[in-house]
């Protein structure tokens, strides 16, 4: 019988986690297949541990990972797939935003030999206009400037036939942007739209700080800090600069007080200061990545996978 991983990352959902084994059961037991839940706890400082431990005591199906600390998304979704065994692995959150009742439908593409069925998201309930704007701009931008096309609405609610995950796999960057490493694989693509309800229960973890940072990486593939910090500072003086040759203007045509020569030296010192900050930044941003990529770190470590006979090891994307 064909196995088919499920793999769900996690960070502080105690609310959510046993509701949505639940809905999995419900969905998966009909089918004429076996499946194993993996659970990434991404380092969560509420009860999911304890939430887990009982699942995983209970159902052996139940196989969550712990990861040392808090990595990220990217980075949980990364250690699931490294070690699902299934035949297919979805990858999915467990906030009911990705519903389960759609993995019948998922599993039926890839039947039809499709071996990557990729979920589409029309809308998300309750979201407001503002984020569905600027979601629509992020993959605007993301599609101007990068070669891979990455489709609007796109998740991290997938399918993946075995050969994708092991191609997945040869992938050594640290900086993840999963979205556009599946698109870029290539393999035999289909997708399927759906509306995304409200989470079950809870705050969304993806603050707007996140989702910058998210935009940011998908785009330059790292981000640091430090050095973003100096982008940041050519737009604001980019800004500025506009404002303060607004007031160079209205004082050289307005009134008598202007220096001969003042408004044109004024008004472009602080435009092109202002721009060259700003290629600093995106200069920095890929230099930011050279520096995490030659350190050649593990990308994460495993505390604790109870449940989980077939250990791998830990993967520290060494060629």
């Amino acid at each position: 019988m064909k196995l088919i991983s499920i793999v769900v990352p996690v960070f502080n959902e105690e609310d959510n986690i046993e509701h949505f084994y639940t809905e999995i059961c419900k969905v998966m037991g009909p089918l004429p297949y076996d499946f194993e839940l993996m659970f990434i706890d991404d380092g969560s400082k509420d009860a999911s541990i304890f939430r887990l431990d009982r699942l995983a005591q209970k159902d052996n199906r139940v196989k969550p990972l712990y990861l040392a600390r808090n990595f990220g998304h990217q980075i949980a979704l990364t250690c699931g797939l490294d070690h699902a065994n299934g035949d297919a692995v979805i990858t999915m959150d467990g906030d009911m935003q990705h519903p389960p009742t759609f993995l019948p439908i998922l599993i039926e593409k890839w039947e039809q030999g499709y071996e990557v069925v990729q979920t589409i998201r029309k809308t998300t309930e309750g979201v407001s206009w503002i984020k569905n704007a600027t979601s629509a701009l992020f993959y605007k931008l993301m599609n101007s400037l990068s070669k891979v096309k990455i489709q609007p609405g796109g998740s991290d609610f997938r399918l993946m036939d075995r050969c994708v995950v092991e191609s997945f796999r040869c992938y050594k960057e640290r900086a993840r942007f999963i979205r556009g490493m599946i698109g870029a694989i290539g393999y035999n693509h289909v997708q399927i739209e759906f509306v995304a309800p409200k989470r079950f229960a809870g705050n969304s973890k993806f603050s707007i700080n996140k989702m910058l940072h998210f935009a940011l990486d998908g785009i330059t593939s790292y981000s640091t800090k430090p050095l973003r910090f100096a982008f940041y500072m050519g737009v604001i003086f980019g800004v500025i600069s506009l404002g303060v040759t607004s007031h160079v203007i209205y004082i050289k045509w307005f009134t008598e007080d202007a220096v001969p020569g003042w408004a044109t030296i004024s008004a472009s010192i602080l435009f092109l200061g202002g721009l060259q900050l700003i290629g600093i930044g995106i200069i920095g941003e890929y230099v930011g990545r050279i520096f995490e990529e030659v350190k050649q770190r593990p990308l994460y470590f495993v505390r604790h996978e109870p449940n989980i006979l077939d250990k791998k090891p830990m993967i520290d994307n060494k060629n």
